[in-house]
């Protein structure tokens, strides 16, 4: 059973994922592969756009209800009906909780491959790739003249753990920066935001920096992303 899940994750989405790569390298000028590793990441990211945006304006709406999910939870003690009344509140705002769930459950696949493309798909091996592509004679593995892609880079790492760090904060509502210690959610939030992306720094300055280059491309989307939903949602 792992051996067939193997196979159709390499030919479902490591492959195309990584021949795209080499595509639009064989495309870029230079056969520039940095540039190629921030335009793949942007072209994936705007494939699962259709997801990411639900979740962020179902957050949105969510975040906007938290006084009448309060007041829901205080007034009933009833598990079952306060669900209940939770789901009719959901329900008129026309919003479905569990729609993150299913759209990170989507995405995941995807957006492993493609680091799974950066960490082990570099440099191209010619049994990976399609009949009617070619590996170029030289690719510029050298990204903005001084970082080499292929090899671990500290400023490259530091740099992806200040974008997660960036999007995480923007990320997290400002109710949860403020929350009291008694709140277990919210202490937990606060130490992700500190914790992941220091952890992100000590995975990345291990990977070529490949990685760090599109962990950091990743993120800045979503936080552009992140900031255009904020805005649209203030003018509503």
């Amino acid at each position: 059973m792992w051996g067939i899940i193997k196979i159709a994750y390499g030919e479902i989405f490591y492959k195309p994922l990584l021949n795209g790569l080499l595509f639009l390298t064989s495309t870029l000028p230079f056969n520039d592969l940095g540039f190629a590793v921030i335009f793949l990441t942007i072209l994936v990211r705007l494939i699962l756009l259709p997801f990411t945006h639900k979740t962020l304006k179902t957050q949105q709406v969510m975040k906007k209800l938290e006084p009448d999910i309060k007041n829901i939870q205080n007034s009933n003690k009833n598990r079952e009906e306060q669900a209940k009344e939770l789901m009719n509140l959901y329900k008129s705002h026309g919003i479905n909780p569990f729609s993150g769930f299913f759209s990170l459950f989507l995405q995941l696949p995807i957006l492993i491959a493609l680091y799974h493309v950066f960490w082990k798909g570099l440099p191209f091996k010619i049994t990976e790739v399609y009949s009617f592509l070619s590996i170029p004679g030289t690719i510029n593995t050298v990204f903005l003249g001084f970082i080499s892609l292929t090899e671990a880079n500290v400023g490259m790492a530091l740099l992806a753990a200040i974008s997660q760090f960036w999007q995480a904060k923007l990320a997290i509502p400002p109710k949860v920066n403020q929350s009291k210690q008694g709140d277990m959610a919210g202490m937990m939030q606060k130490q992700m935001l500190y914790v992941f992306p220091v952890m992100i720094f000590f995975i990345a300055y291990k990977l070529p920096a490949a990685v760090s280059l599109y962990w950091t491309s990743m993120n800045i989307f979503a936080i552009v992303h992140e900031a255009y939903v904020r805005r649209k949602s203030r003018t509503i």
